[in-house]
């Protein structure tokens, strides 16, 4: 039985998880303040001519291609090259720092189990040269996009009916774990707040929802315990804009099955989002995507309260469109990647000024996936879906890019 109307009752599940999380990650993150002022990724000018590799990029940037789809990974040599090849059709990704000061950027494979699907891995030294790539998860269906943990993992989500939230080791070590509580829909991506200690997943629906999930306390590990909590999906306030203050309800039954009603036709009071994409948290607000009205929406998670930033269709600068998967720089900008649109990654600086960091030439069939800087904010690594590389543009596999260039002056680390 939900008690989804009880409002003390959601009072205390938030201080408590509050706690938890205090526990979960210290002081030190709870009490974080915003980054230094930095230069906004949105003023480094205009993009030049097309590289060889069909990208524009401001000047002072340049690109290579990491991975494509099908082959192996090129090494210090180009003869030298991983056992492992790379994925299909590569869509959301994170990078992970690792002991050595490289890095590994994981990336998902939105496609079918038989023809690879999952996730994979390629471990980067602290040069940026390519030493390792393998999988991290296997066995799955259509993995979309997901989502990175504050105790290095990764999430990803499938994009299926009734699909599922896996938890993923980007190192290698351990066996990826299926983690039912997180529900089953047609998972997009997802987000943890380490303040508060909650997440928030997106729906890719025409009429999905916003969930936020409550974990009741740690596990054993001392992480945010996903095996078990509270599922619950966001009602906004109907004051006739789009926005508003936002109320949590637990939903009756976070794992229907085939027979079952789906979770965002559960609670009838709960507000549809016209395609839920990314989503990614960053100094105390979440940042998401919706792809049929091309918005891009802001959750103040201590104030529950949700806004719009960008919204194609009354911007006074509208190159944004077909809007996906989202990060957020050191500096605070938004990157969000285009499915479609320009093939662009465009920047929204917090003056709410838009203009574009990168685009690709000649792959109009594709979409732009998986923006994730380093560690260090050096680079920028990001996928053409359906990217070719052996015939030069569309219709292909997919390709990963890394991006270099003086990101440190626009950055605050």
């Amino acid at each position: 039985m939900t008690q989804q109307h009880d409002p003390k009752r959601r009072q205390f599940i938030r201080r408590s998880s509050t706690g938890m999380a205090a526990l979960a990650i210290g002081s030190s993150l709870v009490s974080m303040s915003r980054p230094l002022q930095a230069q906004s990724l949105a003023q480094l000018g205009e993009l030049q001519s097309a590289n060889s590799l069909g990208i524009r990029l401001p000047a002072g940037f340049s690109a290579r291609i990491v991975a494509s789809a099908g082959q192996r990974l090129a090494k210090d040599r180009w003869w030298r090259r991983t056992q492992y090849r790379w994925h299909t059709y590569p869509d959301g990704g994170a990078t992970f720092a690792t002991p050595d000061g490289g890095w590994i950027y994981v990336s998902n494979s939105e496609t079918i189990s038989l023809l690879g699907g999952g996730t994979s891995a390629v471990r980067f030294d602290a040069n940026g040269v390519v030493v390792d790539a393998y999988r991290i998860l296997g066995g799955t269906n259509v993995n979309c996009a997901g989502g990175l943990t504050h105790w290095n993992t990764w999430l990803s989500c499938e994009e299926i009916d009734f699909g599922r939230v896996f938890e993923c080791d980007p190192y290698g070590q351990h066996s990826a774990v299926v983690r039912p509580a997180l529900g089953y829909f047609k998972h997009e991506a997802v987000a943890v707040d380490p303040n508060l200690g909650f997440l928030y997943l997106t729906e890719d629906e025409g009429d999905g929802r916003l969930y936020r999930f409550v974990p009741d306390g740690l596990n054993a590990q001392g992480n945010l315990n996903l095996d078990a909590g509270t599922l619950q999906v966001a009602a906004v306030e109907d004051n006739g804009m789009p926005g508003g203050y936002v109320s949590w309800i637990d939903l009756p039954n976070p794992t229907p099955n085939l027979l079952q009603t789906p979770t965002r036709e559960q609670v009838p009071e709960s507000t549809a989002f016209r395609g839920g994409e990314g989503i990614w948290y960053s100094d105390g607000a979440v940042y998401f995507t919706t792809k049929g009205d091309n918005r891009v929406w802001k959750l103040d998670t201590h104030l529950n309260h949700l806004e719009v930033v960008y919204d194609a269709a009354t911007a006074a600068n509208p190159i944004l469109t077909g809007v996906d998967n989202i990060t957020v720089s050191s500096g605070g900008d938004l990157l969000v990647a285009e499915d479609g649109g320009d093939m662009q990654i465009v920047v929204i600086d917090s003056d709410g000024n838009v203009a574009p960091l990168m685009q690709i030439e000649g792959q109009d069939g594709s979409e732009i996936t998986g923006p994730a800087f380093s560690p260090d904010g050096s680079r920028l690594y990001f996928s053409s879906q359906r990217g070719c590389a052996l015939f030069g543009g569309g219709n292909g596999f997919g390709i990963t890019y890394e991006i270099s260039g003086p990101f440190g002056d626009y950055m605050s680390l």
